[in-house]
């Protein structure tokens, strides 16, 4: 008999979302087993029927992650009436993927996609300090104690939280490099605005070891394994699928 995981970790494993919006989901009462409105805590496995939203999840055989350049106008969601463009859209891949770590509609650059809700956790989760390095440019000349407002750590009084400290160095006039090791909504800009600054453009460019290289925007390849495999190493040494499914 195929061993029986938690739910969560089940649609995690699928790529449907990371265990967290999992447990939403089961929750708000979208996942159904069986033909049953699903329960916190429930134990499945593969043989059983499982859906959310009324789709049929299928367990992935083998983790996959994608790098994407997301361009500017692309927004990252799955399901919105109203967006005129998502990232669906665009990248045609026969595995169902998603995000970790969202960029706003008007900035652009790196975007990592992959059929696991745990890598995707583990890369979000903010104790584990992750690098992510962006160019911004904003809308006045950029001077000595802006870059050390912004190296030292911002006070962000509409979210009642003072980021963490992070590199920082000035590229041009008007843009910088900044590394961040945590994911606060909107932060670069509002730590800009904090200091008295606007962003008029944001590129993300790395995340942890994986860099938009040459991609071109809308363009995506697939990691090679190696890289992969130290993406999960780098996560808590979380276990990858093979490609018979098993861990």
């Amino acid at each position: 008999m195929e061993q029986k995981i938690r739910l969560n970790k089940y649609l995690a494993h699928c790529g449907v979302c990371s265990r967290r919006d999992a447990d939403r989901l089961i929750e708000q009462g979208k996942v159904s087993v069986n033909g049953q409105t699903a329960q916190p805590g429930q134990m499945v496995s593969g043989q059983d029927e499982i859906t959310v939203s009324g789709k049929r999840v299928q367990e992935s055989k083998k983790t996959v992650v994608l790098a994407f350049y997301k361009p500017v106008g692309i927004i990252c969601t799955e399901r919105d009436a109203h967006a005129e463009k998502m990232i669906a859209d665009i990248i045609k891949y026969p595995l169902r993927v998603t995000y970790a770590g969202r960029l706003d509609k008007d900035s652009e650059g790196l975007l990592l996609l992959t059929n696991d809700g745990d890598l995707i956790q583990g890369m979000m989760r903010g104790a584990n300090r992750h690098e992510k390095e962006y160019v911004v440019r904003v809308n006045k000349e950029i001077t000595p104690d802006f870059l050390k407002k912004m190296a030292g750590g911002v006070y962000l009084k509409e979210l009642d939280v003072t980021t963490r400290e992070c590199g920082i160095r000035q590229k041009g006039k008007f843009t910088f490099h900044i590394i961040l090791t945590q994911g606060l909504n909107r932060q670069i800009k509002r730590m800009c605005e904090a200091c008295g600054y606007r962003v008029r453009s944001l590129k993300r460019i790395r995340v942890m070891h994986i860099t938009l290289g040459n991609l071109k925007p809308g363009e995506y390849y697939e990691l090679p394994d190696a890289e992969v495999e130290r993406l999960y190493r780098d996560c808590g040494g979380l276990e990858r699928r093979n490609a018979d499914g098993k861990l």
